[in-house]
């Protein structure tokens, strides 16, 4: 059984990053979290409890982005990037290519936009 990991110290919203590295330990542990990251386990347990000792977290949330940033995109067909997935499920129907069209149907109903109709097309890798 996993650990329920306390991201309470972030407030009711913790950023994106956060969310991710939370759960990859709660898959793993904050020992392989880390090195998936590129980081050690204290940076893991200091930054899912918000005590990070730099002023910024931004080399923190980099790392965690590029390695568990990634989703398997079935609309597209590849892995994209977190910002790509947003980018994707906002954006407006392309009416003018049949395909890209369908790719973007497929997106509405994908579990990972906040405005899906239906479940599952894509998962966070």
């Amino acid at each position: 059984m996993t650990a329920h990991i306390d991201l309470s110290a972030w407030g009711a919203q913790p950023p994106l990053f956060v969310r991710l590295l939370a759960s990859e330990v709660q898959r793993s542990n904050r020992t392989e979290a880390g090195r998936r990251i590129g980081m050690s386990r204290s940076t893991v347990t200091l930054v899912l409890a918000n005590r990070y000792p730099s002023p910024s977290t931004a080399g923190v949330e980099r790392c965690v982005l590029d390695a568990l940033g990634r989703i398997d995109c079935v609309a597209i067909g590849e892995a994209i990037t977190v910002e790509q997935c947003q980018t994707q499920c906002e954006s407006r129907a392309p009416t003018h290519n049949p395909q890209a069209l369908q790719r973007w149907k497929a997106c509405q109903h994908c579990q990972l936009n906040p405005r899906a109709l239906e479940a599952s097309h894509a998962r966070i890798q």
